[in-house]
């Protein structure tokens, strides 16, 4: 236990990659007697995420999940940032408990940590212990102090220990069955795993808008499928291929996917030559939301997902948005519905949805646009107008038109 022991001890013997990742669990801790379930599903996501990027094993502990990948392990550990349900991710290596180990590797650590300040002069530095297993013989404090001594006369000249706001910390974790050591805490994704809250279907327009509302709804553990419209001829295929490359972004948060195509030109059409000019939008959406409903409940969905935002268009007035969300009786949920447009450009950017959405391409919503939407729409008058339709005869030859795409979810 003498720490001079391992002073000479060359760290370089030492892989330069991490051996493991530590991931921390979020939200998991509120769900109680439901939280192996909540486990099971996380680790069935870890395992599906990486898979194309090495195979790993699992080891599930108490609040966190040790992966073991058998090669790879930094692009892992970005991998596993963008999993649901993990706070925070740190590249580690593992340790039998024993000083002697642990201060070797200590070495090693902070070795490869210093390397990410090639230009300070003097970087802020603590030692953290946490000792799960309290039958390790040095308190935490004390292996602190007794680290902090071994590892520091390497870098003599550029650590300074600051307890309260160090810019670099050195962490030990102490386990029943090893130690773990490493120098990075990157943030997670945080939420819950997606797949333990069902299944909800989003109207994926080529917009900044529902991509981000499609992400915040997996954040919360949903499962989400994807129903976009076209109206060819009126638009080409390049606003088919637009949401194919959207829906293929934001999949990379859950893993494969499904997007249903649908053809809707024809409910256009007969909305143009049979309703009111100004209530085309409204009734383009109503019609959208009735065929969305269809295919959600064939797809096992229990939601539909708009990126809807309160006052932002005008089909988005409270008036508006009641006679739209009346057409369906499935819930209607809306992510962004009070986040200005600045907020969702910056989840946008986040989540790598953004230089895509801003393509330009039309949208089939532009098509026989009306110069005078209305504001303030009535129910009684969209129902009055829908009876110049066959709305059934419409939904079925737009379900029976539509195209499954499978989506890979692999970011590429």
């Amino acid at each position: 236990m003498n720490p001079s022991s391992t002073e000479r001890e060359p760290a370089a013997e030492l892989s330069e990659e991490p051996e493991l990742i530590v991931a921390r669990y979020g939200e998991l801790w509120l769900k109680g007697k439901n939280r192996r379930n909540f486990e099971q599903i996380l680790a069935r996501n870890v395992l599906r995420a990486v898979r194309e990027i090495s195979p790993a094993r699992l080891q599930r502990a108490h609040g966190q999940l040790a992966i073991y990948p058998e090669r790879r392990t930094r692009e892992v550990s970005r991998r596993v940032q963008d999993i649901f349900g993990f706070t925070s991710v740190s590249p580690a290596w593992s340790s039998p408990k024993d000083f002697d180990a642990i201060a070797r590797i200590a070495r090693h650590v902070l070795g490869q940590a210093m390397r990410r300040y090639p230009l300070e002069p003097t970087v802020a530095f603590r030692v953290r212990t946490q000792r799960a297993d309290k039958t390790f013989p040095v308190i935490s404090t004390e292996l602190d102090r007794r680290i902090a001594d071994h590892v520091m006369p390497d870098f003599e000249e550029r650590l300074h220990v600051d307890l309260n706001e160090p810019e670099l910390t050195l962490s030990i974790h102490i386990r029943p069955e090893n130690a773990y050591v490493y120098a990075e805490r990157l943030k997670g994704a945080g939420g819950l795993p997606v797949g333990t809250l069902g299944n909800a279907l989003c109207l994926l327009s080529g917009g900044i808008d529902s991509p981000v509302a499609a992400w915040l709804t997996m954040k919360r553990g949903c499962n989400v499928s994807f129903v976009s419209f076209h109206s060819e001829p009126y638009i080409g295929e390049g606003s088919k291929r637009k949401i194919k490359q959207l829906a293929h972004a934001v999949s990379h948060f859950q893993g494969p996917s499904r997007l249903y195509s649908v053809p809707f030109a024809r409910c256009q059409e007969e909305i143009r030559d049979r309703c009111r000019p100004g209530y085309r939008t409204v009734l383009y959406r109503r019609m959208m939301q009735r065929i969305a409903q269809r295919i959600a409940r064939r797809a096992k969905a229990g939601a539909l997902i708009t990126g809807d935002s309160l006052g932002q268009v005008a089909s988005q007035t409270l008036e508006n948005l009641t006679c739209i969300g009346a057409a369906v009786t499935i819930p209607v949920l809306r992510p962004l519905i009070c986040f200005d447009k600045e907020e969702t450009i910056a989840l946008a950017r986040r989540i790598g949805t953004f230089d895509l959405s801003i393509r330009p391409e039309p949208d089939c919503c532009t098509v026989f646009q009306p110069t005078k939407p209305v504001i303030r729409g009535s129910l009684a008058v969209c129902e009055e107008e829908e009876t110049n339709l066959d709305v059934e005869a419409l939904v079925d030859a737009a379900v029976a038109g539509v195209e499954i795409i499978r989506i890979r979810g692999a970011r590429g």
